[in-house]
């Protein structure tokens, strides 16, 4: 990473209306409600990878720096996040007939793909000088800017809906954050949180124009662990869709200056009790409806109001992907066989693109498959039957009781 000032980027603009706005100005969205993506000098980009020994170093989340809005290098707020493996399965793309790989984002520092954000969005916060921030969260994104926060000396606060797992409250509060339960949903926690950045001039964290721009170093990752070349399809869990959107908005910039040539098709997967994202692409309209409340056991992408919803299906669409649902009865199989035949432990959530896999498996038969495992397992309590433990005396007689 190199360790000057050399900011690639040149303004903010609406992916729905068009509408630029100067990086100087702090904006989350546009007037318009879109989302608002970061455009880059891509000629001068170009040229520093050329320049570089880009080609030949590591893939880690820092590495494509010249790809996020950074002003200083030397500020950076990081915890050597990303450089997650790439790992071909040998038993699940046996079985389906496709060449398979998964990504696993548990390996993170606080055990999501939510890290690559946090560590853009805090050191844009340190940048900045703010002193205190707060974000809307199912859990793991509050946990990964709580531990992002505390490195930088930033006072956080975390709004949460009540149903949210203890183990991820008990993340969040180790960090020393402050986690606010409310009442309602994610989407109510969202409106809180917008509510504190207007009345209280606190900095807002979550699925924001500097978020994104961390996560397309997923696709960036991908395409670099596969020497430069692309998959036929990868897919993702989506919540909010800014995963979905960041890892599309990164094959485009690789395509841009022309590190690759061809691009993948974008597969979203969504839980069958939130649904919006999906349900805005079968119905053949541009924007996700909101839902009333969530109800699945992929607590981290129950998002009833999709931020990034928007974004996503476009990213579908544009990719000529497609987007479907699974039941949680699907999701909790697919993190079973992860973990018993791959040896991979997953949350929920990062089960649910496996679970899409699994489901819709003639199209992906002969083909070159990514599937995005986004949190680990270790994440969330176990959920369903336990199966027996036995358990024994200590007595070296008893072993026969094991082994008989």
């Amino acid at each position: 990473m190199d360790s000057g000032s050399i900011v690639h980027a040149e303004k903010m603009q609406c992916s729905q209306c068009g509408k630029e706005y100067p990086l100087d100005k702090i904006a989350f969205r546009c007037r318009c409600e879109g989302s608002l993506d970061i455009i880059y000098d891509y000629k001068n980009v170009r040229k520093f990878i050329l320049m570089a020994d880009f080609i030949r170093e590591p893939p880690w989340h820092w590495k494509y720096w010249m790809f996020y809005p950074v002003d200083d290098l030397t500020k950076s707020i990081s915890f050597q996040e990303g450089g997650t493996p790439l790992l071909f399965s040998k038993s699940i793309g046996t079985e389906i007939g496709c060449e398979l790989y998964f990504k696993y984002e548990g390996i993170n520092p606080t055990g999501s793909f939510k890290d690559r954000g946090s560590s853009i969005e805090i050191t844009k916060a340190f940048e900045m000088g703010k002193s205190s921030v707060c974000c809307a969260s199912t859990g793991n994104m509050g946990a990964s800017v709580s531990s992002y926060a505390a490195k930088a000396g930033i006072d956080c606060k975390v709004f949460v809906p009540e149903n949210t797992p203890r183990l991820k409250i008990a993340q969040i509060l180790g960090y020393g954050a402050d986690v606010i339960k409310v009442k309602g949903t994610y989407a109510d926690c969202l409106r809180l949180t917008e509510e504190v950045n207007r009345r209280y001039d606190v900095y807002l964290l979550g699925d924001y124009p500097y978020r994104c721009e961390g996560q397309k170093s997923v696709g960036f990752e991908i395409v670099d662990q596969f020497y430069w070349n692309v998959p036929d399809y990868i897919i993702c869990p989506m919540g909010n869709g800014t995963l979905t959107r960041a890892i599309w908005k990164s094959l485009l910039e690789l395509r841009e200056v022309r590190l690759i040539d061809e691009l993948p098709k974008i597969v979203g997967v969504q839980s069958e009790g939130c649904s919006p994202i999906v349900d805005a692409l079968k119905n053949d309209i541009k924007k996700p409806i909101a839902i009333r409340k969530a109800k699945t056991i992929a607590d981290a992408i129950a998002c009833e109001d999709p931020i990034d919803g928007t974004e996503a299906l476009d990213a579908i669409r544009e990719s000529e992907g497609f987007a479907e649902v699974v039941s949680d009865e699907e999701i909790l199989n697919s993190q079973k066989l992860l973990g018993r035949s791959e040896g991979l432990f997953a949350e929920p959530s990062g089960a649910v693109s496996t679970a899409g896999l699994i489901k819709y498996r003639e199209r992906f038969k002969g083909k070159k498959v990514v599937c995005i495992i986004t949190g680990h397992g270790l994440k969330r309590a176990p959920i369903g039957e336990t199966p027996e433990i036995k358990t024994i005396k200590n007595n070296s007689n008893e072993l026969d009781k094991i082994y008989p």
